[in-house]
């Protein structure tokens, strides 16, 4: 890697990346104390949601690590911390709504979710390719490489905005069948939400890095083309 004085048109946008990451462990901290008055643990909610909603088959297993929570479209599983697996504070049942509410995406075949899935080996390739391809390009001043390397890193920012509507549909649904479940009181929704809030917050803040990423690298091959 190297320095651009263009990295400074992306620095608010890495500084806010930061701050999210700060507020999704704090938030998560502060109410991980705050018992949901039902008594349920986050695994016990994902299994009656699972259950609800006829995914019998969609198995809630325990995985390793602090908000390491997530769906695995592959193995059709929900994955929760233990934190969550085992708590029964609305942090937890809030995080572990959300994850099931990607395995119901999934069975309802919800397209933004189809669509990310079906980018992800175009993505991967694309975050691989990019970089290489810039740095090249840059500085063999061969701007058919840079514009190359734009193309494959526009594909990983793409996925990246096509993962909020994702995102902000799980967290809808998680909502939704928490109180409609009588998991979660009308009262202690505003917690749910903070929570999930400062989770969507790090795919927004993550999106507009890499778009504001993009942007630089389409400014400095223009810059290179201009020169040539």
């Amino acid at each position: 890697m190297f320095f651009h004085p263009l990295d400074f048109m992306v620095l608010p946008f890495m500084l806010l990346a930061m701050y999210a990451q700060y507020k999704v462990s704090s938030t998560f901290s502060k109410y991980s104390s705050v018992s949901a008055r039902s008594g349920n643990t986050g695994a016990q909610v994902a299994r009656g949601i699972l259950d609800a909603n006829g995914l019998y088959d969609v198995p809630v297993e325990m995985g390793q690590g602090m908000l390491s929570d997530h769906y695995d479209p592959r193995a059709r599983a929900v994955r929760l911390s233990p934190d969550v697996y085992h708590g029964n504070s609305v942090a937890s049942l809030g995080v572990a709504a959300h994850e099931v509410g990607h395995a119901i995406q999934h069975a309802k075949g919800y397209a933004p979710l189809a669509l990310r899935h079906a980018f992800v080996p175009v993505a991967n390739l694309g975050s691989m390719a990019a970089m290489p391809l810039f740095l090249l390009g840059f500085f063999l001043h061969f701007p058919t490489l840079i514009l190359f390397g734009i193309i494959f890193f526009s594909a990983a920012v793409l996925f990246q905005v096509i993962t909020l509507p994702v995102e902000f549909n799980a967290s809808n649904r998680a909502m939704q069948m928490l109180s409609h479940y009588n998991y979660v009181g009308r009262d202690e929704m505003g917690s749910v939400k903070k929570v999930l809030g400062a989770a969507a917050l790090t795919y927004v803040a993550s999106a507009l890095v890499a778009v504001a990423e993009l942007f630089k690298y389409v400014l400095i091959f223009s810059s290179v083309n201009r020169d040539e």
